[in-house]
């Protein structure tokens, strides 16, 4: 290959070259992504920061002269969640927007390419953190590296506040890289400060590697984050200053309704953010508050009347409204679509969702079987199940989640016809986040092909349980036990489609003497 045109063999085929139309059929789902209008000032570190909340990212190839770049990931699984998350958030770099599309390559072959030396500096760096190790010695890593024992607590210091912040933008923006499990904002030598804690060290190491600098609206409100000496938060009040996501029976404290600051005459008209999140990389998940909390939500807002995460003065006035396809915000009702009608459950939808929050109820339309509506407890756990589930494969189909305009799940008449599609699970026992401040709300994680296996009982052997795996129809890749806990193991399967399937086929499954297999995605792998 000719070195002076180092593009020529990912142009091989030339079709991601030619200017997006609205008509041009979009490509396969590919796990490598083609990257376009990005702004030339921007790092390799900031395009590889776009796919790590999404999965490992595994090349990288910058066209700095045409604006673009070719971003490999790990799975294909991992490349659609990002797109399916993308397509309605436009992501910024640099307060620029930048569009996303599959490639039509199948993988990136970037061996032979000059000026590779920093793009695989960047991953080296990258997947050092991922994978918990240091940086190798003498690569080159601006970014810094996870340290033994590093803090899930983050000092955020907000400069140029020239709108207020809330406790809700804050948990909005930093959402995108884990579970946030609390936060505490107050003011400090006249600086809006915060402490956020993640439910793991990793989620705030790539939350600081992101935002770190950004402005939350244009030109103002600037992020500056650091690692807090504390390790770990104790929130005794749940209002507009502090909050414990895995304790919504705190009190208020103040015997103030909780999110009701009076700052709509002090900023006076809408419309004061002119382009919302230009400035935050686009990572801002919409993120739905327990009616718990107090929280109200204007009444003028039509389902129409945000676009995709647009925070209006709502969000200024210390509400949120929540985009969905014409959700209702504060909606904890799901529609889930392009389920395969011949193996699906609710059953299965009750299991699979019950990863992410307390179901209660799961209704398989009649006439339409690939369709489904999914409720949840509160709007909080609805959003976490959508933000982790949509675009995830099962049964051979690519699932999508979206909030539903339908505020609750209506049971059957007395005597209707319903081939048993609608079940509610309202006092299962198999609920995982039932008590407050249970352990489980800091084991949420993504969709993973490893999955954490506990309440095994002594008898039970490495061979039982990779058996029952292979009759599921899983192939086992790897398997251990916790070596201080034999009731625990982590088994790894050969895709996440695999590992989905298996969970809701084996969670709860009996392996006798009493003892119910509980199984849970693991962001560990063997």
């Amino acid at each position: 290959m000719n070195n002076s045109t180092p593009s020529a063999g990912v142009y091989a085929n030339g079709n991601d070259n030619k200017k997006f139309k609205g008509d041009r059929p979009p490509c396969s789902p590919s796990r490598v992504l083609h990257l376009r209008k990005i702004p030339s000032d921007v790092t390799e570190a900031e395009v590889i920061s776009l796919g790590l909340p999404f999965g490992k990212v595994t090349n990288l190839l910058m066209l700095k002269g045409k604006s673009q770049a070719f971003l490999e990931m790990a799975s294909e699984e991992a490349a659609v969640t990002m797109v399916n998350y993308y397509t309605p958030v436009t992501p910024h770099l640099r307060s620029q927007p930048v569009f996303i599309q599959y490639s039509n390559h199948r993988e990136l072959k970037t061996d032979n390419l000059p000026n590779q030396a920093r793009a695989q500096a960047a991953l080296q760096a990258v997947s050092a953190v991922q994978s918990g190790s240091l940086a190798l010695p003498g690569a080159p890593t601006s970014e810094g590296t996870i340290l033994p024992g590093q803090s899930p607590v983050l000092r955020i210091i907000i400069e140029n506040l020239f709108y207020p912040v809330t406790l809700e933008v804050l948990h909005q923006i930093f959402s995108k890289f884990g579970t946030v499990l609390k936060i505490i904002t107050f003011t400090k030598n006249n600086q809006f400060q915060a402490l956020l804690q993640y439910a793991d060290p990793l989620n705030a190491h790539y939350a600081k590697m992101a935002l770190d600098g950004q402005n939350i609206y244009n030109a103002c409100c600037t992020l500056r984050i650091d690692f807090s000496k504390l390790t770990s938060l104790n929130v005794k009040y749940n209002n507009d200053k502090s909050r414990d996501f895995t304790r919504l029976d705190l009190p208020t404290g103040d015997g103030q309704p909780s999110l009701e600051p009076p700052m709509a005459a002090a900023f006076g008209a809408p419309g004061i953010i002119s382009s919302p999140y230009a400035g935050a990389a686009g990572f801002a998940p919409a993120i739905g508050f327990p009616q718990a909390t107090g929280l109200s939500v204007p009444a003028g807002l039509g389902p129409g009347a945000l676009g995709p995460l647009a925070i209006t003065s709502s969000a200024v006035t210390g509400r949120m409204a929540i985009p969905g396809a014409g959700g209702m915000p504060g909606n904890s009702v799901l529609l889930v679509t392009n389920l395969n009608p011949d193996l699906i459950t609710p059953h299965g939808l009750f299991i699979l969702f019950g990863v992410y929050g307390d179901v209660h109820r799961v209704k398989i339309m009649f006439n339409k079987k690939e369709n489904a509506l999914v409720q949840m407890a509160d709007a909080n756990q609805a959003q976490l199940a959508m933000n982790h589930l949509s675009g995830q494969r099962l049964y051979g189909k690519v699932l999508r989640a979206t909030l539903s305009k339908h505020q609750a799940v209506q049971l059957p008449r007395e005597g209707q016809e319903d081939q048993g599609l609608t079940k509610d699970f309202s006092n299962s026992p198999l609920h995982r986040f039932k008590k407050p401040g249970s352990k489980n709300f800091q084991n949420i994680f993504p969709p993973s092909a490893t999955l954490h296996l506990s309440n095994i009982p002594p008898s039970v052997t490495v061979d039982d349980l990779k058996n029952l795996f292979t009759e599921a129809g899983c192939s086992v890749k790897a398997f251990k036990f916790f070596q201080k806990d034999r009731k625990m193991a982590l088994i790894q399967l050969g895709s996440v489609e695999e590992a989905i399937q298996a969970l809701i086929e084996l969670h709860n499954h009996d392996l006798g003497e009493n003892h119910h297999l509980r199984v849970s995605f693991s962001k560990s792998t063997i």
